[in-house]
């Protein structure tokens, strides 16, 4: 059994066109086109509803959504199944779940971490070939898509849950993957939350982890006979040119004996992907096995994600303020944080901290926040 495994996928207007014709030579190119065909199982993350109708839900971030006729391309890709817990399954409300669902379902796709309720959601995917089990278990972080106990959406990540179904799945089956879509957009590096939740995961039974939703290539680690990867970067979405997202990798596992794991680094050319020259392949595994080097470390994952956060707590402290981008972009390149550090003396960081850090206080304000929502709304 050969599995190649994609990060997330999204059909943009740049390239509607080649999804409508279902050009996949054209959007992946011959040599990719090949290597993606060689295996018998192929999997991505589908990161947009597709639908014809636009019903965006309030959110904060984009609104993604792809028409119908893009899944002429997705057929094309030949995918054996499709993740959908991620972050912007729900960007167009419960019909454009449904849109997706059934437009998945009428051209023969299956597909795995949606559903019509919370246990729905959570079921697992398993795939039977030449006598071996792959159980496929995909989870979300909070983000906006979740299903509740009665509605549809994705299946959340839950240490009180998704562990247990994790055992159960490996019970059944004689190699799981865990599709996990969260951490860090931009970070390539585990933060010491999401290291913890993957090695917990192993512990559970899991023989391979894989974040998503980084937009960027990251590092992996071998933990108890298992292997974790912390990002591979997107596989077709154009958003953005920004370095991040102009490389990644496509996972490929051979379970004939044993599980060997390797890596296929792809690049971004304007709407399409390809495979990466000889010159590129080198420059992006040096840097994924550097980075996976450096947090085998003792202390390099907490004390790497301390210095990230300093960089980036600004941002977050704006917005607590209710500032726009531009009065955020004053006090940091003109006033030098001056107005933050007035807003937000020791007391008021102390106060936020403990909102956000105790369970109870938090459980409260995420609750309350959603209350007061409800009501604005109606």
């Amino acid at each position: 059994m050969k599995i190649i495994i994609g990060g997330d996928l999204v059909p943009t207007e740049s390239n509607y066109d080649l999804f409508e014709k279902g050009d996949v030579e054209t959007l992946l190119g011959k040599e990719l086109l090949n290597t993606w065909r060689d295996s018998d199982i192929r999997i991505f993350n589908l990161e947009v509803p597709l639908s014809d109708e636009s019903d965006p839900i309030e959110k904060c971030g984009p609104n993604l959504i792809s028409p119908t006729r893009t899944a002429t391309g997705i057929k094309a890709l030949e995918p054996s199944l499709i993740s959908l817990a991620n972050n912007h399954i729900l960007d167009q409300g419960v019909k454009g779940l449904s849109s997706t669902r059934n437009v998945l379902s009428k051209i023969g796709i299956p597909y795995v971490g949606v559903g019509d309720n919370l246990t729905k959601a959570a079921e697992p995917y398993i795939i039977e070939k030449e006598g071996k089990k792959l159980g496929i278990y995909s989870c979300a972080e909070h983000e906006f898509s979740i299903a509740t106990e009665s509605t549809a959406g994705a299946n959340p990540f839950d240490p009180l849950e998704s562990l247990d179904h994790i055992v159960s799945l490996k019970n059944r089956c004689d190699f799981v993957i865990v599709l996990y879509h969260g951490g860090k957009e931009h970070y390539r590096y585990p933060s010491p939350c999401l290291q913890k939740v993957c090695r917990k995961m192993v512990e559970k039974g899991a023989d391979l982890v894989i974040t998503q939703h980084s937009h960027c290539v990251g590092c992996y680690e071998q933990y108890e006979g298992s292997t974790i990867v912390y990002g591979q970067g997107n596989f077709i979405f154009d958003y953005s040119e920004s370095n991040f997202w102009k490389t990644s990798i496509l996972i490929r596992i051979d379970l004939e004996n044993s599980a060997n794991i390797d890596y296929v680094p792809i690049v971004k050319e304007a709407e399409k992907v390809r495979m990466s020259s000889a010159r590129e392949a080198n420059e992006i595994l040096s840097a994924f096995h550097k980075r996976s080097e450096e947090i085998t470390k003792p202390g390099f994952v907490k004390g790497n994600y301390q210095e990230f956060t300093k960089e980036i707590i600004d941002r977050y402290l704006s917005r607590f303020a209710g500032w726009g981008r531009w009065i955020s972009v004053l006090d940091r390149k003109v006033l030098r944080g001056r107005l933050l550090k007035n807003k937000y003396n020791g007391k008021k960081l102390f106060t936020i901290l403990n909102y956000i850090e105790c369970e109870a206080h938090r459980e409260s304000v995420v609750q309350g926040v959603i209350e007061h929502l409800g009501r604005q709304v109606g």
